[in-house]
């Protein structure tokens, strides 16, 4: 395969024998030459390449008449990063690959930023609703403000956070967390303000809160719209002078830290509810991130997919390699509840239950979508209502009590019907 510069060149029927030549090469432009005969099976393998090598830009070359074939006017409007007819035009085609280096350049100086040391807690996608997302970040890391970044369950608030904090000025800076969810709110007092020795009883030694923690860094706060009122309260208060006191102690402490909250609640309506300080809200929603759902980010579920499937595989682990075409359907087709959180969990599934070399929907408690109608017994219907049922509350709760509780179900049921279901609680 001819390389000049980071460009490739390779007949269709060369794609999948370079694959070696692609991973070696880390990232460059690839242009694909077509027949005028495209096979199903070509196509599928093309794909399957396609989502191995992301960090490269593929130009499409395609005879007269290609239109007619529809499969590959798919692949090559959802996956390429252009075409051009044969014989191409040289000046309009080295235009194309010039943009085309430049962009890759500009993502991979971007990824840098995001995941320095190649981490998989990385900001993982391609897709514009995730390209419009890294923008936004970028813009605001540069802000000293507050910001809040609102979305659903297991769509990487956290994530997003940490990467505010790691392209903003305050990068060399600690990182604190807070679940304000996870803890009642005596401890979120102490949690976030620390307290005095003898404070109470079991304060057997000064504590520093985790505003002091985080002096001259940034406090992420996920699930705000959980905070009790009162705690709320001495928040605002914090917020508005800048200085904070510790339980049992009687002096004013001044701090720097930045706030970056998150939440899946919808806190103007919290508002009007009159469970969430007026106040409080315009001080945390001076810039708001909206992150979208997986069911959204159609063009990443594919690469998350197998991403997740790389990092959790053991190195010496036998078993499935990939996903069958099928479970790739089941997974465009499924709504994502529980957003990344939860194709991680069907991914560690998949692992455990697959018996071939390619992942299967079964595999994965997936329903595969079809246009017939399929035959299934009560006991498949209520197992299947059964995983959903559990899945959904543990995505919401985190926690296994709560999420019985809400079940109606003791903790030992939930566990017995958690290794039933081969979940991880």
């Amino acid at each position: 395969m001819p390389e000049t510069a980071g460009i490739h060149l390779t007949p269709l029927r060369g794609v999948v024998e370079s694959h070696a030549a692609l991973c070696a090469a880390d990232g460059g432009v690839v242009l694909v030459e077509f027949p005028s005969q495209v096979t199903d099976e070509q196509l599928e393998r093309l794909e399957h390449t396609l989502v191995q090598h992301p960090r490269f830009a593929w130009i499409a070359l395609v005879p007269e008449q290609w239109q007619q074939q529809e499969r590959l006017c798919a692949l090559i409007t959802r996956a390429f990063y252009d075409f051009h007819h044969l014989p191409p035009q040289g000046e309009r085609l080295a235009t194309t690959i010039g943009h085309a280096l430049g962009m890759l350049e500009l993502r991979r100086h971007v990824d840098r930023h995001y995941s320095p040391n190649g981490e998989p807690g990385q900001l993982l996608g391609n897709s514009p609703e995730l390209r419009q997302l890294k923008t936004q970040i970028a813009r605001v890391a540069a802000y000293p403000g507050t910001v809040l970044i609102h979305g659903e369950s297991g769509t990487g608030k956290e994530l997003v956070a940490r990467a505010i904090h790691q392209l903003s000025p305050r990068h060399d800076g600690p990182f604190e967390a807070l679940n304000c969810a996870a803890l009642p709110s005596s401890l979120i007092q102490a949690e976030l303000f620390g307290h005095e020795k003898g404070a109470y009883t079991s304060a057997h030694r000064q504590n520093h809160g985790r505003f002091e923690v985080a002096h001259g860094g940034t406090l992420f706060l996920d699930e705000i719209g959980d905070m009790p009122p009162e705690q709320q309260v001495n928040l605002l208060r914090v917020l508005e002078q800048g200085c904070l006191r510790r339980i049992g102690g009687s002096r004013e402490i001044p701090i720097d830290v930045r706030i970056l909250s998150a939440t899946h609640v919808d806190l103007e309506q919290a508002v009007q509810q009159g469970r969430f300080r007026e106040d409080l809200y315009y001080r945390l929603n001076v810039v708001k991130l909206q992150l979208p759902p997986l069911r959204e980010r159609f063009d990443d579920i594919e690469l998350l997919a197998h991403h997740f499937l790389e990092h959790l595989r053991q190195p010496a682990q036998t078993g499935p390699r990939g996903f069958s075409k099928e479970a790739i359907n089941a997974m465009h087709n499924h709504h994502w509840p529980g957003n990344v959180r939860e194709l991680i969990n069907r991914v560690q599934h998949a692992l455990v239950m697959a018996e071939g070399p390619l992942i299967l929907p079964a595999d994965m408690n997936l329903e595969q979508r079809q246009t017939s109608r399929q035959r299934i017994t009560l006991e498949s219907a209520r197992n299947e209502a059964e995983f959903h049922a559990i899945t959904d509350a543990l995505y919401r709760h985190h926690h296994v009590t709560a999420a019985a509780r809400e079940l109606g179900i003791s903790r030992a049921t939930l566990y017995r019907l958690l290794e039933k279901h081969h979940l991880a609680p």
